[in-house]
């Protein structure tokens, strides 16, 4: 998958670097030297202070609730636990499957008094060939030019505006972009962010100054995977099949026999997850999922709704699954796509808590109108 550029300035906070001094330390083997007369008593060394150790974060235990996503016309919008917003242009059903561009604008939370209320955007290039070639390098909107990294500028001129031209270098249009639904989409952002009728407002701007809250983001305290997966027999893997309702005649005819290996990882504290391959289509591939214990084997589960069980859809497994799922570094993911150009379904991030699998990162789109740059609905700061 290629990187989308995201057009922000960051500012990286480089935490300083302490040095502590070696302490030499004298041999019990070595003569004591014998004090003179009339001579002053030798310093004793002490041992230098240890340095003091950051409090680890305390696990909040917060259930999950991801935001909800509306769509406003041509644009769908969206905020996450933390009241990050962002609103996604949508393409006309017409044009879906040919080269074409999207935007995302993002808002974060807070007063802008206070350093809170940035906004950024991101072109979504992946789509449209032309655009590797003769990438993004302004903006115009009903003609007036605007920088490409003017978020807020931009922001404010869509909100009461017609027409939004993407422009390369040379100043020849890569894409048009409706502003149908825009305003209203900006209008829902000032209101969930409590900008509704303050000075801080894109829309819905009033006299009042701005009490915009900033949510603190849930803690998750998670295990650090360590230790060496398990070695699955073939009546553990069997076993699970049953448990599961994995059946390998749920693959079609001619399926490459490996995709219905189990992938095993180690958790740590001796425990592996195993994700059994269940079933699969055109282009989602069903795991479920499994905690191994030693010889005990049981279903592994979720604070909250995964894989398919998220979007309504059957899961086709008893047991807690993911969609095209994968782990690493610690992150087990599942990507459910509503079709196969994956411009619609859901994204989820889990890790484990020694106990159970706890959502830490969830993005979403509901509408399959060409926007693959999905909105983020629930965020959690994880602590190993």
């Amino acid at each position: 998958m290629l990187c989308k550029p995201i057009f922000s300035a960051l500012t990286p906070l480089l935490a300083p670097l302490v040095m502590l001094p070696l302490m030499t330390a004298c041999s019990p083997s070595q003569p004591t030297p014998q004090p003179k007369a009339d001579s002053a008593p030798e310093a004793k060394t002490k041992p230098a202070p240890a340095a003091p150790t950051a409090p680890q974060p305390t696990d909040t235990h917060a259930p999950p609730k991801p935001g909800a996503t509306k769509t406003f016309t041509d644009w769908t919008v969206g905020c996450d636990n933390a009241l990050r917003c962002t609103l996604g242009s949508l393409l006309p059903d017409a044009s879906i499957g040919q080269d074409n561009l999207t935007l995302n604008l993002t808002r974060e939370p807070g007063p802008v008094a206070n350093g809170g209320g940035k906004v950024s955007l991101a072109i979504e290039t992946r789509n449209d060939q032309a655009a590797t070639k003769r990438p993004p390098a302004s903006f115009t909107v009903d003609g007036k030019p605007i920088a490409l990294r003017d978020a807020a500028a931009l922001a404010a001129a869509i909100a009461n505006a017609q027409s939004l031209k993407i422009l390369d270098a040379n100043g020849a249009t890569l894409a048009t972009l409706s502003l149908k639904g825009a305003a209203a989409a900006l209008r829902y952002i000032d209101a969930q962010q409590g900008r509704a009728g303050t000075v801080d407002a894109v829309v819905a701007r009033g006299p009042a100054a701005s009490r915009a809250p900033t949510p603190a983001l849930p803690v998750i305290a998670a295990i650090a995977p360590s230790g060496a997966a398990a070695k699955l027999t073939a009546a553990q893997i069997a076993t699970m099949r049953k448990r599961g309702s994995c059946d390998i005649g749920n693959f079609p005819d001619g399926a490459d026999p490996t995709q219905f290996a189990p992938e095993v990882h180690a958790l740590g504290g001796g425990k592996s997850l195993a994700i059994l391959p269940c079933s699969t289509g055109a282009y989602n591939l069903i795991g479920a999922l499994f905690i191994i214990d030693g010889a005990t084997i049981t279903p592994a589960q979720t604070d909250a709704p995964s894989g398919f069980e998220e979007t309504g859809a059957n899961s086709a497994t008893p047991v807690k699954s993911v969609v095209n799922g994968s782990f690493e570094n610690g992150i087990l993911t599942s990507y459910a796509k509503g079709r196969g150009l994956g411009d619609c379904g859901v994204h989820q991030s889990f890790v484990w808590d020694g106990t159970r699998l706890r959502l830490s990162e969830q993005s979403e789109m509901g509408e399959c109108r060409g926007n693959i740059d999905y909105i983020t609905t629930w965020r959690a700061t994880v602590a190993r």
